[in-house]
């Protein structure tokens, strides 16, 4: 793991950008197929769609970033309390809230925007669903994640959407 440790520490958006184009498509394809759908059979769509969750995992990189420095400032001017700083548990828990109620709901808005405009979908049917998953599904896998030394937070986000991907399609699933 010594290499993945190096490659992400030296490539920190580029290594977001794969692994989130990777297992982002990945969780993607798996959803459709745990749902008894057919994948699209249309590579510039699943190219693009590659993109797309490459861009995202850079502004997951950038978000996870930033709201460490956010809940440090809370904790300093004390509208939290140390601990939220201090206890490993309790940081990564204020740190998944605070990352999935101010930043989740924009990205998944984002998210449904970009593959709307990528398949020439119209509307956010179903957003609603995708909204509470972070409360119940996020928030907790992120709590794990930040739990984490930093080489491995942003790999296993992007393979908890993996996760969701196959969650989410077999709730989806036809008879």
């Amino acid at each position: 793991m010594a290499w993945y440790v190096d490659w992400v520490s030296n490539n920190l958006l580029l290594s977001a950008f794969v692994q989130f184009a990777i297992l982002g498509t990945l969780g993607e394809v798996l959803g459709i197929i745990a749902a008894k759908r057919k994948p699209a059979n249309k590579a510039l769509e699943w190219l693009t769609k590659a993109l797309v969750w490459g861009l995202l995992g850079i502004l997951v990189k950038y978000s996870f970033t930033g709201f460490k420095g956010f809940l440090l400032a809370l904790v300093d001017k004390g509208f939290l309390p140390r601990a939220c700083e201090e206890i490993t548990i309790l940081r990564a828990l204020s740190l998944s809230v605070l990352t999935n109620s101010m930043f989740g709901p924009l990205l998944m808005f984002l998210h449904r925007t970009t593959d709307n405009l990528i398949t020439g979908a119209k509307g956010y049917a179903g957003i609603d669903k995708s909204l509470k998953t972070l409360a119940w599904f996020w928030v907790p896998a992120h709590t794990v994640t930040f739990a984490l030394p930093v080489a491995y937070q942003i790999g296993l986000a992007a393979l908890w959407s993996v996760a969701l991907g196959l969650i989410m399609g077999f709730t989806k699933r036809r008879g």
